[in-house]
């Protein structure tokens, strides 16, 4: 267990950047947890404690709580965090999947600005010399630790260790049941026989898409990251001189939906109904929607057509268990604040990186511009703000580096950020910062950018530097449609019209950058490129018919290695329709987390 360092940062000017307002708050909060203060504010002038950061990242999950409003779901301890602080209504990803959602909360940055919409190519290859949000912390004083899943690791992409005063940890397992492991350790075996590399059996050789066990919470690794951070927490109290930026990444609700059996024992799985509704919008482009690419690697889900009305029950019933077991560890983690008493002192942040498909449409998994997949949780709850109060104010991902930065009193280190601080919502719900916001989703060669405001979504879809002519456009209205059951873009323009200006003040997409090197965890440059690399362009180049999908003919055709290139179609064609969808072909026949 790694201890926070023990030495004391005091703040001997005020920042710039910080707002009076907040340093009176912060001077009053120092006040009150020094004995004998007012005798010793006589005396010498009194020193501003900088806040504690535990910042809370949720791997997968949509405002399905109920501190959202679901009646069904069990999350009593993210419900009693929202009760402490201000709940957003309307928040929002800027890509909904997880290593460009993750580059926007770090960076700042969007994934359009810096050109990155997969999970393989790391941020540091478009912004070598960025700044990311713990970084800012670490500048002003603060030690900076996260345990689980803050960066995206995987897919050739590697932790930031630039970022974190530690080497940040991400506890297992992924499953615990016995026969689960020993099923699979054989088909990984027999995958390594077939020829398939060490580093990719890992993706391909999936389990079960659930799994329950008879066991304590730390059978899985979202316990283990409680244990953790009770640990780094304890520890914050007895070397109480440094403060410190916690990052705690949990993976449930993530597939596989897989939580100790007391949690899906919270549940009747007859009592679930399925979502609606079960056929994508009217009038949607063909390529907008997905239908579960990532759920169908997973043993006992069929790789194509509807699921059964039974199996959604159960994937339904997972996604609960394994969101009321997540809870449980955030409010194990809650209750070790409060006890250390570090609570006073701490601003809290429960985020979730993108939404999820339940089945609404006929889709699953997240990957989309649709509603279920870009609206996120976000809590936020910090000394002297507002408890207990909800917001429609729009916000998004980029604009939590500014938020918490000014309400710790740190200056941004970052040489540009794009997102806007919603500190002046914290302290009144009904101001607004934005009317609009963006988010972003590839299909095939183009891009959808989406404009979400408070009643209204425009996709625009088209290549990055296209002519604006060559777009295809949706459009929903949530006042009269809030189930996006048609694409109205054809039936009112002047809808269309002043979406289209909003869109408009943004900068042009920038394509999928090139991964000329491969970066090391420590953002330097190695100088050699991966094999593999800038796979959205080789696609381009290969699907000549432009279909948004390879043939076996198409793939094959001048590769550097006949002999073995069939091998490697037949590895990547996951579904086995014989021909490779872009997924396909850019995982290598791996699912995208």
């Amino acid at each position: 267990m790694t201890s926070f360092i023990n030495s004391t940062f005091e703040l001997q000017e005020p920042i710039a950047t910080m707002k009076q307002p907040l340093l009176k708050v912060a001077a009053l909060l120092a006040a009150s947890l020094a004995p004998n203060a007012c005798a010793q504010a006589q005396q010498a002038p009194a020193k501003i404690m900088r806040p504690n950061v535990l910042f809370i990242a949720v791997y997968d999950i949509k405002p399905l709580l109920g501190c959202y409003g679901d009646k069904t779901v069990r999350s009593p301890n993210i419900d009693r965090l929202a009760a402490r602080g201000m709940l957003f209504e309307r928040a929002y990803c800027n890509q909904a999947v997880c290593a460009p959602s993750r580059n926007a909360l770090m960076t700042g940055l969007r994934p359009q600005t810096l050109g990155i919409y997969d999970l393989a190519t790391n941020f540091r290859k478009a912004v070598p010399n960025a700044v990311t949000l713990p970084q800012s912390f670490m500048r002003a004083g603060y030690h900076a630790a996260a345990i689980g899943k803050i960066m995206h690791r995987g897919h050739g992409n590697v932790e930031d260790t630039a970022s974190w005063s530690v080497p940040a940890v991400q506890p297992g397992p992924e499953y615990a049941a016995a026969a689960t492991l020993a099923d699979r350790r054989k088909r990984m075996q027999e995958a390594r026989q077939r020829g398939v590399p060490e580093s990719r059996i890992g993706i391909q050789v999936k389990g079960p898409a659930t799994e329950s066990v008879d066991g304590p919470d730390n059978a899985y690794g979202d316990g283990k990251i409680a244990d953790e951070a009770i640990k780094r927490l304890q520890a914050a109290k007895v070397q109480n001189g440094q403060p410190f930026f916690l990052a705690l990444g949990f993976s449930k609700p993530h597939l596989p939906f897989c939580a100790p059996t007391k949690y899906w024992n919270l549940y009747n799985p007859a009592a679930f109904s399925l979502a609606q509704p079960q056929t994508p919008p009217q009038g949607a482009p063909s390529f907008a929607p997905q239908f579960g690419g990532e759920l169908r690697q997973y043993v006992g889900i069929p790789k194509k057509g509807d699921l059964p009305a039974e199996l959604q029950r159960h994937l339904i019933h997972g996604y609960h268990a394994a969101t009321s077991y997540m809870d449980a560890q955030v409010g194990r983690v809650l209750d070790a604040l409060d006890a250390n008493g570090l609570s006073p002192n701490t601003i809290i942040v429960l985020w979730g990186d993108h939404g999820w498909h339940l089945g609404d449409h006929g889709m699953w998994c997240k990957h989309t511009n649709y509603e279920e997949a870009a609206r996120i949780p976000l809590i936020v709850a910090a000394p002297g703000l507002k408890r207990g109060v909800k917001s429609t104010s729009l916000v998004e991902t980029v604009d939590l580096y500014p938020t918490l930065c000014e309400l710790a009193g740190v200056a941004p280190q970052a040489e540009k950020l794009e997102g806007t601080s919603f500190v002046p919502i914290l302290k009144n719900p009904v101001t607004h910062t934005k009317d609009s916001i963006i988010h972003v989703y590839p299909r095939n060669q183009a891009l959808g950018r989406a404009i979400r405001t408070a009643r209204h979504r425009l996709v625009e879809w088209k290549q990055p530097g296209a002519a604006a002519e060559s777009a295809v456009f949706e459009l929903y209205d949530y006042q009269t449609d809030p189930r996006e059951t048609r694409n109205l873009a054809a039936e009112q323009p002047e809808v269309m019209k002043q979406l289209r200006a909003i869109l408009a003040r943004h900068p042009e997409a920038k394509p999928q950058i090139s991964a000329a090197a491969t970066i090391s965890s420590n953002g330097t440059s190695t100088g050699k490129r991966r094999r593999g690399e800038n796979r959205t362009a080789m696609f381009a180049r290969r699907d000549k018919d432009g279909d948004g999908k390879l043939t076996r003919d198409e793939f094959l055709l001048n590769q550097p290695d006949p002999g073995k290139a069939p091998q490697r179609f037949t590895l990547f064609d996951t579904n086995k329709d014989g021909a490779l969808s872009k997924d396909e072909f850019l995982t290598m026949g791996g699912t995208t987390p």
